[in-house]
This record gives C-alpha cells, structure tokens and sequence, in this order.
C-alpha cells in the first residue's frame, strides 16, 4: 500500500471516530437535560394542583408523541441528509423546553408533551435516537458495534444519573427565596438551551451520503426479523411504562414521603449503576452472546423489582431498586446493536424506528393505568406488573432469537 493511501486510511479513521465522539457529546447533553426533566416534570405538575392520573395522562401524552415522531423520522430519514434531521430534532428540544413553563392548563400540557422530547421514560427512545444509531453503527466496524453502544448507552446514563441530581436544584432556589413553580420552569429554560447546544454540537457532522444500496422501502430483506422483535420489545415496553421514571418516583413520594433532593440522590446512584452496567454487558456479550445477556440479566432485575413492591422498609426498598438498576439496562447497548446487526446497512434507521416506535407505543398505554394503579391500597401493584410482564418477555426472546447469530458470533462459531 502506497503512503498516500495510509494516509487517506489514517484521516478517513480519525474522521469516523470524531464523528462518533461528536455522538457521545450530544448524547451527554440530551442525557443530562432528561435526568432531570423526568424527574422534575411530576413534581412540577404536582405543583399545579394536578392529581396522579392526570400526570399519568400526560406522560402517556408524551410516549404516544414520542412513538409518532419517530416513526415520522423512521420513514423519511432514509430519503434526507441524517444531520438536518438531528438538528430539526435539537431545535424540537429548545422549543420542548420553553413550551412546558408556558403551559398551565392539562391540555396545553399534554400537547407540549406529545409534540416535545421530555420523555418520562429512562432508556433510548425518542426522535433523535434512531438518528444516532444509524450514524454510530455506520461509523464503527462489525466487531467494535457492541462496545460503541456501550460506550453510547454509558454516556448517556451517566449524563442523566448527574442529570437526576441536578433536579435537587429547584430545593435550593427555593431555599433562597425563589417561588416554587419558578424554580421548575427556570430548569425546563436549562433543559431548552442543552438543545441549542446540542445543535451545534449536530451541526459539525459531515452531510451523510445517500447510501448506495438504499432500498425503495425502508426496510427491505430484514422486514420480517424487525417485526417480530419489534412486537416482543413492544411487551418490554409496555411493561416499563407501568414504572416509567416519572411515576416511580411519584411512588416514592407517596408511599415514602421521599423528598425531591432525596429523589434526585438516590435517581443519580441508579444512574450511574445502570451507566457501568453498559461495558459490563459488552463484555458478557462477548462470552455468552447478545441475546443470552440480555435475557439472563433481565431476569433477575424483574425479580428485584416485584419484591420492592412488597417492601414496607424505605432502605430495602430503595437498596432492592439499585440492584435492578445495576441488571436491568444491561440489554440497551446489546438490543441497539443485535438490531443493528441483524439488518443491512441501508435498513438500519427504519429498523431502529420500527423498532422504536411500537415500544414507545406500548409504554405509552400504561402509564394511565398506573397512575390508576397507585391510588389503590396496594400502591405497588405497577411495579408488580411490571417485573412478571418483563419476565415473560425474556423467556419470550430467548425461544424467539437464539439462534440468529449477529455477524460477529456466526464468526466465532
């Protein structure tokens, strides 16, 4: 090989990897302003007067949204250049963040929740996430994809787990004499300009090319596999939704009386034990499989869950959370790039769409319910649904997939 092309590899190399680094950058912003948006949001809308179901209703509001524009972006993303796409979401996020302290009355919210990007869920959902994912696994190599997610998925629960202590913010301006619901709409402004930044941040990637082999349709020859995990990642989500961040919190609140600062300490610990889960998955992955670790760590964190239901103990309860917290996320960096892997590279934003949206669909029908849920005597009922829902799903993917090897396994065996 000629020095010019060393060359021309080395700086096409070095090119991939700023891109993929830019990634992290606006993943940890996102991260960041959604750590504490989620948390902040019940608390906010409490402060209205608004009554449980009523914040069900709007964080149900918000999945439903959230599911619509990213099918939305799943079907004309493969025809328009990727980074206009993420700036037309960044933009979304600042206008998300003035919007929500302008509203007052439940649908006015509701609407902003169903148009914006604060999304009461943790985990990858939401319009710009199959944007990312696309551009990330076009930016690594087969045998560096599940690592990158990792990365990915740790950048981004580390940025929210220091996102949920910032939410204690609104305690301190407080405590110097700010009202209350000033506070909160002062932190939605912080979360609007993270878009801005976030946008610039989008604005240094290079245009994306068409790609050559793009088919007619969005999803070509992988059609069927992307639809079959997508209705059993729609049982996942679904049975999320009945403890989205949001209304687990709320649980917290009510059934405990945990204060906002508490919250936000113990939201930030989850963080970050679900953050260093993410390298950890990539390594089990790489002994036992994608599908293997996501099912065998899954389990476990449902099983934490359901016996935190039944916890009277605030300590127990709370420490029973932190290790489903340190299990639970171990599937996102090994869903993303199982997906990714299993498709072709021209399919790869419709299928993390496709895969997206019955997701957000489902866990936006749940929510409700589990505000309706939490009014009962037995308060824990949610996340008892929850945990059983999640098992089933487990058992479900593993009979499912087992045997569809992404490229990096087949090679192995």
């Amino acid at each position: 090989m000629s020095p010019l092309n060393i060359l021309s590899d080395q700086t096409g190399h070095l090119a991939l990897k700023s891109n993929v680094h830019l990634l992290y950058a606006a993943r940890c912003l996102r991260g960041f302003g959604d750590g504490f948006a989620v948390i902040i949001l019940p608390a906010y809308l409490s402060a209205l007067g608004f009554s449980p179901i009523e914040i069900g209703f709007v964080a149900t509001a918000s999945l439903f949204g959230t599911a619509v524009f990213t099918l939305l972006i799943g079907l004309i993303a493969p025809r328009h250049d990727l980074r206009n796409m993420l700036l037309l979401g960044a933009a979304l996020m600042a206008f998300t963040g003035i919007a929500f302290p302008s509203s007052e009355y439940l649908v006015l919210i509701a609407a902003v929740a169903f148009i914006g990007t604060i999304n009461p869920s943790t985990g990858d959902i939401g319009v710009l996430v199959p944007l990312e994912h696309a551009l990330l696994a076009r930016n690594v190599a087969d045998e560096e994809r599940t690592r990158a997610f990792a990365r990915y998925s740790l950048t981004g629960a580390l940025s929210m787990a220091a996102g949920s202590l910032a939410a204690g913010m609104p305690d301190v301006l407080v405590a110097r004499g700010l009202d209350n619901v000033a506070a909160f709409r002062l932190m939605f402004y912080l979360y609007a300009a993270l878009g801005l930044i976030a946008a610039v941040i989008y604005q240094q990637l290079p245009r994306s090319p068409a790609e050559p082999s793009r088919p007619v349709a969005p999803l070509g020859p992988s059609r069927h596999v992307v639809y079959k995990l997508a209705a059993l990642f729609s049982l996942d989500a679904f049975a999320g939704g009945f403890i989205v961040q949001s209304l687990l919190a709320l649980w917290l609140f009510e059934k405990f009386d945990l204060s906002l600062a508490a919250a936000s300490v113990f939201f930030f610990w989850s963080g970050v034990l679900s953050a260093f889960s993410y390298p950890v998955a990539a390594r089990i992955a790489g002994r036992i499989g994608l599908i293997n670790t996501m099912v065998f760590t899954h389990i476990p964190s449902s099983v934490c869950l359901i016996a935190a239901a039944f916890s009277s103990n605030l300590t127990l309860a709370l420490g029973l959370l932190l290790v489903r917290s340190a299990l639970s996320q171990m599937d996102v960096p090994t869903r993303t790039s199982y997906v990714m892997a299993v498709v072709t590279p021209a399919e790869r934003t419709a299928a993390a769409s496709v895969t997206a949206v019955p997701r957000s669909l489902a866990s936006s029908i749940s929510p409700t319910f589990a505000g309706m849920l939490l009014t009962l005597p037995f308060a824990g009922l949610p996340l008892v649904f929850c945990g059983s829902l999640k098992i089933a799903y487990d058992i479900a993917l593993l009979y499912s997939f087992r045997h569809i090897k992404p490229p990096e396994e087949k090679a192995v065996s």
